[in-house]
């Protein structure tokens, strides 16, 4: 198996290098609000008409401002109204992991599959990274959601270089081992393409080094606690890792057997940071 993972660790770079195959590229509604999120005299009525011009960016933005963990008095429906609840820093950043949902499409309907799990996975794991960042940090929600958002974005290059070698795709096993052994190294360079914030860069490998040292609580941090409690109780093995070994919850102040208590108070709160972006 470690073989394989060579091989097209190897190939796949060298694809990237050789622009045989591009990394993906933000969305223009994505750098049309990064442009606005960096003008210190943009407003909300700048940043309403460019998300104004994406239907479904808005439409899920008022969701988002509408949600048990963000709900006001009374509900909204006006897209300027739910960016005055929300905020510019949090509606930018949200805006921009949301406009990254048109990227997780393919032409095969296997890849297509894939890449559409991958998607409503990120998008309960950011989810449960604004809960806990809300919760137990001093970091920023926005960014922390953010970063649940686009923690496995390494594995689009690859689900697009598995349509191109069939004898990849028709091996589910094999492909799910080179993903998970792959995307944290590709979504770094992917982030780092963008020019995503610092804090946020290292997050797709980052996530995934349960023992990670370090003095100060990150964003990766937040991830991994976050992809941890989205698989508690199932059959995938993240629901087996020792929780006690795992440094993000000593950095992040959480007790590692929250799965016990903690866990069912927050149920409630969870289920609904999980729905919050879907």
């Amino acid at each position: 198996m470690n073989q394989v993972v060579d091989t097209v660790r190897q190939e796949l770079l060298e694809a990237i290098e050789a622009d045989r195959l591009v990394l993906p590229t933000l969305p223009e509604v994505a750098l049309k609000v990064r442009e606005i999120a960096e003008d210190s005299d943009a407003g909300i009525n700048d940043l309403a008409k460019v998300i104004g011009n994406d239907a479904a960016i808005a439409a899920r933005i008022i969701k988002v401002a509408n949600s048990p963990l963000l709900r006001g008095a009374k509900e909204i429906e006006d897209l300027k109204m739910a960016l005055m609840r929300l905020g510019m820093e949090y509606t930018c950043s949200i805006a921009i992991g949301l406009a990254m949902e048109q990227m997780f499409q393919a032409t095969s309907d296997m890849v297509d599959k894939r890449m559409r799990e991958i998607w409503s996975r990120s998008t309960e794991i950011a989810g449960i990274c604004h809960l806990l960042c809300k919760h137990c940090t001093k970091l920023r929600p926005d960014q922390a959601t953010l970063a649940g958002l686009v923690h496995k974005i390494g594995a689009l290059p690859i689900l697009s270089y598995a349509e191109e070698h069939p004898a990849l795709l028709k091996d589910s096993i094999t492909l799910d081992r080179v993903i998970e052994a792959l995307h944290g190294e590709v979504g770094d360079m992917i982030l780092e393409r963008w020019q995503f914030p610092e804090e946020i860069r290292k997050v797709p490998s980052q996530h995934v080094d349960f023992y990670r040292q370090q003095e100060k609580a990150d964003y990766a941090d937040i991830v991994t606690v976050a992809l941890l409690q989205s698989y508690m109780g199932s059959e995938n093995e993240l629901a087996n890792i020792d929780y006690a070994a795992v440094t993000a919850f000593a950095r992040l102040g959480l007790d590692p057997d929250m799965r016990e208590e903690e866990g069912e108070d927050l149920s409630a709160e969870m289920e609904a940071a999980m729905q919050m972006l879907g």
